[in-house]
């Protein structure tokens, strides 16, 4: 018998080779009809799955849940999919994935389509979902599975399936196999059947290139979205609303905050003065908080030698996402391209084709170079690759590449090791307010939050293993104090894990047991509620991410705590020890804001464009009634300036009633009207940007109410400045 515990505990007992399904059966039959997928020992299965060994945790996914809506999502693309192939027969399917909050299918057309196509998308779809049919699953070897696909004459299925590993490949058909129902190649995991996917709406179109190659074919990408009822969806459907309002884009623009200047390049921030006030006061917050916390500021240059970044890793791991290399010369290009592909290989045996075409073509360059390899014995053989990856760094350190840096922390590092330090030195906490760029694909890059070139808030701690729980905690609390000045404590703590299957992660699984062994002591230790995610590390090491709830629900991932034994055992990192012995440091990273661009940007939709007091980049605006009261207008700005006020004077000819709208329409949290009566009586009229009136006060009134406003910055929300005032 297979023994099946549950999330509760419980233990029920089946016929060993049960499948999921007969178990739900077993325990409420509508706990089968609902549940759309399931989770067995971590990993989400189909209902029909088989269950194999002699215990397994098992947990039912409705479409309520988020890993079972997501399923739902994916077998909702082939829904999408088959409905449009269904009205336009020369459809060419590419991909069809589940994204956050829905899914879409890339696919070649030669009809545009356009919103006036999706009723009839929708009608077809509903359709099919009325029809609940099965999606059934086979596989094929796959010598066979590939003739099929070319038969097919789909280049981007015969494109996926030769990405695809293993020595088969499997298909899904919407109905029995062999029936001429809709079949695309998949990996699954689907719901029962189509009647299972949820309430859907086809939401937009846009262009995409395959594989995001502007050089290749551009397809048509089809956005849908599927919830497990239409409450949930009409909900969606009103976030999506509210978050077009917010759109920082366009607020950025009507507020003057930045701009995006094609000129300039995609994805390239201009701060315009009103947003670089903005930028500037939390930099500077945050500043005074590291400085209280012992952080020493560091500048570092934003361009470094590219074997910096093949030590840390960075290079070419990151390759894909940065800017091309800057090489000294043509024969340094070379010695790169052979460093690449010799550490492609590791130690495999031999030289490949591209490899003695490269060594061919340095000889041809400069021959002393060539010949230096062949004097430090660069050859093919067991056990050469790491070998022959030196010789070509020590060629390289006469004249190499330079590469704008993906990320601070190797230059970080490089400051660190300037100098001989000791346990009595430790920890030593660097910040930096550092640019980097990375290399987004065109189609990625969106305003503020998907950028190629950014600031991070960016800090690195070295320290002892002993001292290293209570940096972690440190950082967790400056984190929680950032989140609540800006009135964002509606978040979750995440604790990212590797998957050590993936490739994608640099060092030796002992180090890495060490990391998250003392990350998640640390966490778990702080009383936080978190939740583990595999997956989701650094490359070179566990981390702490706050994902943040912002004001019309949506979730964001802002600060971030990453624990790194790696880098140090890289760069040869030391320390003397109260032993007199050297020992190695460990690294700690550390972002508050993250990305000061996409921070800003989320801050916008947060707050609709209308910061609380202290972030606002003008604070107050001072409107006159008449050219008569004009004198007493400037005089009131020029001591609300001098008092530090953040303030703005409107003085000109228009009516007291369009100054106002104009105030109000640029979000300024609080508008002094001054007429004759005001000078005579030397106070202001205050109102707010919301249309609330206080009357008038004495202008050393207001300034002290805005003072103390200013100072408890966190304890206020949009709006709350008013109250102020008020009392």
């Amino acid at each position: 018998m297979l023994k099946v515990i549950l999330p509760d505990g419980s233990v029920v007992e089946q016929p060993a080779g049960a499948t999921v399904a007969d178990v739900l059966a077993a325990i409420s039959p509508k706990l089968a009809r609902k549940a759309v997928a399931a989770e067995v020992d971590g990993r989400v299965v189909e209902l029909n799955t088989p269950l194999a060994g002699p215990e397994v945790k098992l947990r039912a996914l409705m479409l309520n849940d988020p890993k079972g809506l997501e399923v739902a999502r994916h077998s909702c693309a082939h829904v999408l999919a088959e409905a449009i192939c269904s009205l336009w027969p020369q459809t060419k399917l590419a991909y069809g994935p589940p994204i956050e909050n829905g899914f879409y299918y890339d696919i070649e057309l030669d009809h545009s389509l356009s919103p006036e196509d999706f009723e009839r998308i929708e009608a077809k779809m509903a359709q099919i979902v009325k029809q609940d049919r099965p999606f059934t699953r086979y596989e094929m070897p796959r010598d066979e599975a590939m003739a099929k696909l070319r038969e097919e004459d789909n280049p981007y299925k015969i494109d996926n399936a030769e990405r695809a590993s293993g020595d088969t490949l499997t298909f899904y058909v919407t109905g029995e196999s062999g029936s001429g129902c809709f079949e695309d190649l998949c990996r699954g995991p689907h719901v029962p059947s189509t009647g299972r996917v949820g309430v859907f709406k086809v939401m937009r179109v846009a262009g995409a290139y395959w594989h995001g190659d502007s050089s290749r074919q551009m397809l048509q990408r089809v956005y849908g979205t599927t919830f497990a009822d239409k409450k949930a969806l009409k909900a969606h459907l009103r976030q999506l609303e509210e978050a077009r309002k917010r759109d920082h884009r366009r607020l950025g623009q009507d507020l003057g905050l930045f701009t995006l200047d094609p000129m300039v390049g995609p994805g390239l921030v201009l701060w315009k003065p009103r947003g670089a006030v903005i930028r500037r006061v939390l930099e500077q917050f945050i500043l005074e908080e590291l400085l209280r916390s012992g952080y020493q500021p560091v500048y570092t240059p934003q361009i470094g030698k590219l074997d910096l970044y093949r030590t840390s890793g960075h290079f070419p791991y990151y390759k894909e996402s940065q800017f091309p290399p800057l090489f000294e010369s043509d024969v340094a290009r070379k010695l790169n391209d052979l460093w690449e592909a010799t550490a492609a290989r590791g130690d495999a045996d031999g030289f490949s084709p591209d490899e003695e075409r490269l060594i061919a073509e340095i000889e041809r360059l400069d021959s002393r170079v060539a010949a230096k390899l062949v004097e430090r014995k660069f050859q093919p053989g067991p056990g050469m690759g790491a070998h022959n990856q030196q010789v070509i760094r020590e060629q390289l350190a006469e004249g190499d590449g330079y590469l704008l840096r993906p990320m601070n922390c190797p230059h970080h590092v490089r400051i660190y090791s300037s100098e001989p330090r000791s346990y009595r030195d430790l920890p030593v906490r660097m910040c930096e307010f550092g640019q980097v760029y990375r290399y987004e694909q065109s189609g990625e890059v969106s305003g503020m939050t998907r950028v190629r070139g950014f600031c991070q808030d960016d800090a690195h701690i070295f320290c002892t293993p002993e001292q290293l729980p209570a940096e972690i905690n440190d950082c967790i609390r400056l984190s929680e104090l950032v989140l609540g000045a800006i009135g964002l404590n509606d978040y979750r703590v995440r604790v990212g894990l590797r998957n050590q299957d993936s490739g994608k992660y640099i060092g030796d699984d002992a180090i890495w047991d060490t990391a998250e062994a003392a990350l998640r002591a640390t966490v778990k230790a702080s009383g936080m509620n978190y939740c583990e995610e595999t997956g989701e590390a650094a490359f070179y090491g566990p981390k702490v991410d706050f994902i943040v709830k912002d004001a019309i629900g949506r979730e964001w991932q802002l600060g971030t705590v990453q624990v790194d034994y790696n880098l140090p055992q890289r760069f040869g990192l030391t320390y003397v020890g109260d032993d007199n012995t050297e020992h190695q440091p460990v690294m700690v990273h550390r972002a508050l804001f993250g990305s000061i661009e996409r921070f800003v940007g989320i801050l916008i939709e947060h707050f609709a464009g209308a910061f609380p007091l202290w972030l606002a980049p003008v604070q107050a605006r001072v409107c006159s009634i008449s050219a008569k009261s004009a004198d007493y207008a400037r005089q009131v700005y020029e001591t609300c300036r001098e008092a530090g006020l953040r303030v703005e004077l409107d003085a000109g000819d228009e009516r007291i009633g369009a100054k106002i709208r104009t105030a109000t329409l640029m979000k300024i949290p609080y508008i002094l009207v001054v007429g004759e009566q005001e000078a005579a009586d030397d106070t202001v009229n205050v109102r707010t940007r919301e249309g609330k009136q206080y009357g008038n006060y004495h202008l050393p009134e207001f300034l002290a109410a805005c003072a103390e406003e200013i100072k408890n910055r966190g304890d206020k929300t949009p709006g709350a400045a008013d109250q102020t005032v008020s009392t």
